[in-house]
């Protein structure tokens, strides 16, 4: 049984270097063999030139194949594990061509398991967490009015003036600010174009209280399904959202106006000009800190009193073992190929589980990487 880990890029190295260090037998794939070295090198000489074919050619029946990959490789490597007999690990979000799989990996008694990173990945353990927390309390009342929210985001740990900071091409976050989102706010439905018409505060409880900006990202309502939300519950708001600094929005004003102007080609070309510029003006130092901040947290009222209230906080920061987004991509993926090998994961394509024990197994791992890891109990 072989790990064949495909991409050793900047959010890949912890975690593909914990599997060999912890004695798996891994074999390690890039498009470019001298930079999966550099990461790797010092551990294992098995890294090989990443194509499709010859990922397929190597791949046997049990095998574990992780695309760490653009999103839009993962389909067609899971395509080639069904057809050899092995599972598929990534941490991004399940796309509809990936669920479309879901029969065809039961059938064989394959997991396909995604949404095993830090958002989607951490967010989702910490959230079935709080439902089921909340089931098996005594405050628990279907008639009880329900808000979640789950914000997560990568902040410079020493701000600068822009607020921001790049740890790869800003290409990918400036055509982010494009997309539109939708949530449940107030008991109504939020369909947002930009982030920027839906910015609010949130006041994170860290040890030192901190105020930070947040705004909704993609579609929030199919998250309701899966954090096991039941369906005659009275949910008032629902959101999955970006975090940042406070100022953010003041010091992202200009782009904002810019990017509302940008069309066709020449914006495209504008877009990438403006990614060029952010990325020489903004992007991390050798060795400087990045900080990583998660807040996931779930409330229920009663006649307009809350009778239940409880949060995960969680911020970390980059120090000696390397960034801090890097951890907490790659390590949960990780654990996601060792829980697969174990088979604690059912066949099926899945996100990140909702087993208790796991989610506890996992947790008291994740703990250990960040520098505060907390589950708040707001009433007490």
């Amino acid at each position: 049984m072989t790990i064949h880990w495909c991409g050793t890029g900047l959010s890949s190295v912890p975690g593909l270097r914990r599997l060999i260090e912890g004695g798996h037998k891994v074999a390690v794939w890039n498009r470019t063999v001298e930079k999966a070295r550099e990461a790797v090198g010092d551990l294992t000489q098995d890294i090989r030139p990443y194509s499709l074919d010859a990922l397929a050619a190597a791949l046997q029946p049990g095998d574990v194949a992780i695309s760490m990959l653009p999103a839009d490789q993962h389909v067609g490597i899971a395509k080639v594990c069904l057809e050899k007999g092995a599972h598929f690990v990534s941490s991004s979000y399940i796309a509809p061509e990936m669920r479309a799989l879901d029969e065809a990996f039961r059938a064989k008694g394959l997991c396909s398991v995604n949404e095993v990173g830090l958002d989607p990945g951490i967010d989702h353990l910490m959230a079935h967490d709080l439902v089921a927390r909340y089931r098996a309390s005594t405050a628990y009342d279907p008639k009880n009015t329900l808000s979640f929210t789950s914000y997560c985001g990568g902040v410079p740990k020493i701000p600068n003036p822009f607020r921001y900071k790049f740890s790869w091409s800003p290409l990918g976050v400036l055509k982010a600010l494009r997309s539109p989102s939708r949530s449940l706010r107030n008991f109504s439905e939020l369909r947002v174009n930009r982030p920027w018409n839906a910015i609010t505060a949130y006041d994170a409880p860290l040890p030192t209280p901190e105020s930070f900006e947040v705004y909704p990202n993609r579609d929030s309502y199919p998250f309701m399904q899966d954090y096991r939300f039941d369906p005659d519950w009275q949910v008032k708001d629902f959101v999955r959202g970006t975090i940042r600094l406070n100022g953010w929005s003041e010091a992202w004003a200009p782009v904002f106006r810019e990017i509302e102007t940008l069309e066709g080609p020449a914006g495209d070309a504008r877009l990438a000009e403006m990614a060029a510029q952010f990325w020489a003006e903004n992007s991390y130092d050798e060795g400087e800190p990045d900080r990583v901040v998660l807040f996931v947290s779930l409330k229920a009222e009663r006649d307009g009193k809350t009778v239940w209230h409880e949060e995960w906080a969680m911020d970390a920061w980059g120090d000696a073992r390397g960034t801090a987004m890097a951890r907490l991509v790659s390590m949960p993926v990780s654990f996601a190929v060792e829980s697969v090998l174990a088979r604690e994961i059912p066949a099926g394509v899945h996100a990140a589980p909702h087993d208790p024990k796991l989610i506890d197994k996992w947790m008291g791992q994740v703990r250990a990487l960040a520098q505060y890891l907390e589950r708040v109990d707001h009433l007490a």
